[in-house]
């Protein structure tokens, strides 16, 4: 079968016939793989920055971010059946007894760092024709979403980050007033970093809780992803013509930050945005590069004088890839064009060096295994 493997000790990247897999667990579930997404962490894998093969193998298949369809079951599989389409789970836990995160389901919040993930270290991930999986691992995905579910994965990280957001801000009165028709974000403004994937769709997450967003990138608009952010009823700005210092003199104080850039000058910049009770959101992971010169005084004084916090989030659990489910389907409901408009091709597999050597344009590319 047709798989995108990277040879970390030869340093090279192949398109391979690999070995179908076999069903060895009767809770196994075989899956035709339909859509795989291209993304950042993809292409660093294939620029050999990390990726870690499964234990005696030379190779890694990649790939996290997909859309299979169920096509064999094992004998005690009970919660999937043959035809349903699913998006499988990225992470799988550490061996360790002490480690209660994974011993809990949530290996998103590994306590040991021994945890597997698919394409990326330790396990063959999606890029593939077929895939063996656990039935506990697979989230079953309507059929109505069937050309736009490839972008669960990614929104995940937003939903992770929006749970924890919720939970954390209980600590105090945060939550707006009660308004009919309105979410309980309708009184509170976020910033995103970035408009590539993982940044438009958190700006998405937002503006369906009701936030006022605003995105901000590198790009002067008008462009493909400012686009984006205005169908949805976000603004987009470019550092260009805003630098960071002065967000919040042209539209008010934050409330939250999702970064998604991996860019941390810009991000530790734009914290001098941030408002009384607010929360500064970090998904990104930036390159190894030089230092970077921040007013460390300025920041710990806000965050201590202004109630503020910062979290990291890397990863979800199951409860953040059903949150993601529902709300692409709410977006399909709300800006299908926009929604639509986030997947800029799909591509066939002989297609992968532009996709993962090169630097395709566009937001979200595709490797599709199979017709849509």
């Amino acid at each position: 079968m047709k798989a995108i493997a990277v040879f970390p000790k030869a340093k090279e990247v192949q398109l391979i016939d690999a070995e179908l897999p076999a069903l060895t667990s009767p809770t196994h579930v075989r899956l035709q793989m339909l859509d795989v997404g291209v993304c950042g962490t993809d292409r660093e894998i294939c620029a050999f920055q990390y990726g870690t093969p499964p234990s005696g193998s030379d190779h890694l298949i990649i790939g996290h971010e997909s859309l299979a369809r169920v096509v064999e079951v094992g004998p005690q599989v009970r919660t999937r059946r043959v035809g349903e389409l699913v998006v499988p789970m990225v992470r799988r836990p550490c061996p360790h007894d002490h480690c209660t995160a994974c011993r809990s389901g949530r290996q998103d919040f590994c306590f040991t760092g021994d945890f597997r993930e698919r394409g990326i270290g330790g396990a063959h991930g999606f890029m593939t024709e077929s895939v063996v999986e656990d039935e506990r691992y697979l989230n079953p995905v309507p059929e109505a979403l069937r050309e736009v579910a490839i972008l669960v994965e990614p929104l995940t990280i937003a939903e992770k980050a929006l749970i924890q957001l919720w939970h954390l801000q209980e600590r105090l009165p945060w939550q707006c007033p009660h308004r009919p028709g309105k979410d309980h974000g309708h009184c509170r403004r976020a910033l995103v970093l970035g408009a590539g994937p993982v940044g438009l769709l958190g700006a998405m997450a937002l503006r369906a809780r009701d936030f006022e967003t605003i995105v901000y990138a590198r790009e002067a608009a008008p462009n493909e992803k400012s686009a984006v952010a205005e169908a949805i009823g976000a603004s987009y700005v470019s550092s260009t013509d805003v630098p960071p210092a002065e967000i919040a003199a042209r539209y008010g104080a934050i409330d939250v930050v999702y970064e998604a850039a991996g860019a941390s000058k810009v991000a530790f910049d734009t914290m001098q945005a941030l408002g009384a009770n607010s929360i500064f959101v970090f998904t990104g992971v930036p390159g190894r590069k030089g230092p970077v010169e921040i007013d460390t005084d300025l920041v710990m004084r806000n965050l201590v004088l202004r109630n503020q916090m910062i979290l990291g989030t890397v990863n979800a659990g199951r409860d953040a890839f059903e949150a993601a489910i529902r709300d692409v389907a709410e977006f399909g409901r709300r800006w299908p064009a926009a929604l639509r408009a986030l997947i800029s091709g799909r591509h066939t597999p002989e297609e992968f060096r532009e996709l993962l050597l090169g630097r395709p344009t566009g937001i979200k590319h595709v490797i599709s295994f199979a017709e849509n």
